[in-house]
């Protein structure tokens, strides 16, 4: 049979699908039942800098209601503080504590020192690795290009002093220069690169001139970005690559790793075909792999990446060129 075996940021993993941050991490059982189809490895959902900020503020704000009118009564009550994060980091610790598959936190925050008090927090939970989940719109005209790339710089610098576990760093693919971005991270200390973070987008109902914002999940024609990027960067980096987004069937994740993939992150198609449906996946790898005669993944990641493939174009502009003047 063959062997799906791998490695990420140096972790031993058995399969290389691994589930994404996402609500299967919500349940233990879910995780559990993940790790029962074969998953190799699991991000825990993101903590969100701000979401802890938005329960404290509601939480002091229904507090405050009626205190003027009771002032008195109130001061016979101790005081009542939000958790912060500790409620998060109890849940890492529990679900640590129920799997043993590999599992990754993943962290977005917006100031400099929540980056590093979280991730430092985070790292004493027992997880085997962090994710910075770097989830920004950079909306601001007068914000060049090269001081949002420092700013994500700076932020992985100060992540690294604090914490010695394996680090990978979930991009998004809207930097003007992804594989410059990569380069830069490496340099760092960063162990693995996730491509790409798919940021959710707002939609207008133009019946109630509203704003919509509600959960899509991706498609498999979202694959062709990451699939891209990580043939350009396979062979161009030593950081692990962990395709992200639109990988729905075994058949996308063998895409991935042709592309150069280490492993794959999964999410929407275990919301929408069941958990166990990982185990469909690997099974379909692995026919695939043994009617070739594939024994291992490393007998063929990357032989359809940029440095291998027959027509290293392809990735680039020459393709677009190609169809346009084959057009009618």
């Amino acid at each position: 049979m063959a062997d799906l075996k791998t490695t990420y940021m140096g972790i031993p993993l058995k399969s290389p699908v691994m589930v994404a941050a996402s609500s299967v991490s919500s349940y233990v059982d879910r995780v559990q039942m993940a790790e029962s189809a074969g998953a190799g490895a699991l991000v825990i959902r993101s903590l969100f800098e701000e979401q802890i900020s938005l329960d404290q503020w509601r939480m002091e704000e229904a507090l405050a209601i009626g205190a003027e009118s009771f002032a008195e009564a109130m001061s016979y009550f101790p005081r009542v503080e939000h958790g912060g994060i500790k409620e998060h980091l109890m849940w890492v610790e529990k679900t640590r504590k129920a799997v043993t598959l590999p599992i990754f936190a993943s962290l977005n925050a917006v100031s400099p020192g929540a980056w590093t008090t979280y991730a430092r927090q985070l790292a004493d939970t027992g997880v085997n690795g962090l994710e910075i989940n770097v989830y920004a719109v950079p909306a601001d005209p007068n914000q060049p290009g090269s001081v949002i790339e420092q700013q994500l710089y700076d932020v992985i610098e100060a992540i690294r002093k604090e914490v010695s576990l394996p680090i990978a760093v979930k991009l998004s693919p809207f930097y003007t220069a992804p594989a410059n971005v990569v380069k830069e991270l490496e340099k760092r200390g960063v162990n693995a690169v996730v491509i790409f973070n798919r940021f959710l987008q707002p939609d207008i109902d133009p019946d109630t001139e509203s704003l919509i914002n509600e959960m899509v999940l991706s498609t498999p024609a979202e694959l062709k970005v990451p699939l891209r990027w990580a043939a350009l960067l396979y062979g161009r980096t030593g950081l692990d690559i962990a395709v992200n987004t639109g990988v729905h069937t075994g058949r996308d994740v063998i895409k991935a790793l042709l592309a150069g993939a280490t492993v794959v992150q999964v999410a929407a198609t275990l919301l929408k075909n069941g958990i166990p449906y990982i185990s469909t996946m690997l099974l379909d790898i692995q026919n695939w792999m043994e009617e070739r005669g594939y024994n291992t993944l490393a007998d063929f990641r990357g032989k359809l990446s940029q440095k291998n493939c027959d027509d290293p174009f392809a990735f680039e502009r020459a393709q677009y060129v190609k169809l346009l003047s084959g057009a009618h």
